[in-house]
């Protein structure tokens, strides 16, 4: 995965509460047998209309807003069933990054295990944000995990993040990377146990 250190890019502000997975990426984009093209399912149906066309009233597809690595997001997003996908697709789109005041449970560990940020703030600061990102002259953020900030046009602002997940992120770690970076110690462990339990080792044909 890549890793997150500090970033600088273009934040939008999509501010409805209850983003669901379904939203994010819709369900005709889940019978793929691999990532493959994720990046056109996120949020399909408010990005393109009946023929494909881009909507010019959807936020992303608006010149200040296209590229953006960062979303400014309401309340609960990403709710609704457990697709990995709409990880996937955004990281695919760019994003980099996600700071709102709430994220579902199973949604927010999906980011974390895919090099996906997931910053939560209080409201008022969130507020403050969207405010800031909604201006086409004051939408670029720069996040850095490593001092825990977000800075943006006229403020810092400060956020923490679970230490393994910021070890995992800053390093570019998936679930398998963090396991094999210990893999000194797992062996060592699996040696002294079997010395304590000689049974348990395997028989050798």
């Amino acid at each position: 995965m890549q890793p997150f250190q500090r970033v600088e890019g273009i934040a939008a502000p999509l501010p409805a509460a209850n983003i669901d997975t379904d939203v994010i990426m819709p369900k005709q984009f889940l019978k793929g047998i691999d990532r493959a093209g994720l990046d056109r399912g996120v949020f399909h149906d408010l990005r393109f209309d009946e023929t494909g066309a881009p909507r010019p009233d959807f936020i992303l597809n608006q010149p200040p807003w296209r590229d953006a690595g960062f979303l400014v997001v309401g309340p609960n997003f990403g709710c609704g069933s457990s697709r990995e996908h709409a990880v996937w697709g955004l990281s695919q789109l760019g994003v980099r990054a996600l700071i709102g005041t709430s994220f579902a449970g199973i949604f927010f560990d999906n980011c974390a295990r895919n090099g996906l940020l997931a910053v939560t703030l209080p409201p008022e600061e969130v507020e403050a944000l969207l405010a800031l990102v909604s201006q086409p002259e004051t939408n670029r953020l720069t996040v850095d995990l490593e001092a825990g900030t977000i800075e943006g046009a006229g403020g810092v602002w400060r956020f923490e993040i679970d230490a393994s997940r910021r070890h995992a992120l800053l390093n570019g770690l998936d679930a398998v990377g963090v396991a094999l970076a210990r893999a000194d110690e797992i062996r060592a462990f699996e040696t002294a146990h079997l010395q304590r339990h000689p049974w348990l080792a395997p028989t050798q044909v």
